[in-house]
């Protein structure tokens, strides 16, 4: 029972501590998406068709330029998408495999069930699985 509470101890502690390090990235973040919707409407406001701009409709927009349509479905800057950063964060600062440091060995159950072993437990000698799969770059 103590060890049990000890456990859950140490993985409160540690999301407290991801959420107070990913909390000032996540506010970045926030401003960012904030700012895309607001130079957004922006545009779509100063851009407002005048008298000329009607007449010569015939021309069309340059080609590089694309229409701007700002509308609530397809804002940056809404709860969904903070949600979705906020989770991506987390995923990102919680997975095992970072640059740099040695490739996770996770565990693997066999077909039957019956057993768990790690994925090097089925390699087999020296091969080089990045000169097969990957880049060497």
């Amino acid at each position: 029972m103590l060890h049990s509470l000890g456990v859950h101890t140490l993985q409160l502690l540690t999301q407290a501590a991801a959420c107070i390090l990913l909390f000032p990235r996540f506010l970045l973040t926030a401003v960012m998406l904030w700012l895309l919707d607001f130079l957004c409407i922006r545009k779509k406001m100063l851009t407002m068709p005048t008298a000329e701009d009607v007449a010569g409709a015939s021309e069309g927009p340059p080609p590089d330029d694309p229409p701007v349509c700002v509308s609530d479905s397809n804002r940056m800057f809404t709860l969904e998408s903070l949600k979705a950063v906020w989770h991506g964060q987390k995923l990102d600062f919680f997975k095992s495999a970072h640059v740099g440091s040695l490739a996770p060995n996770p565990e693997v159950i066999q077909l039957d069930g019956q057993k768990r072993l790690r994925i090097l437990d089925f390699a087999r000698g020296k091969r080089p699985l990045i000169l097969n799969f990957g880049s060497c770059t």
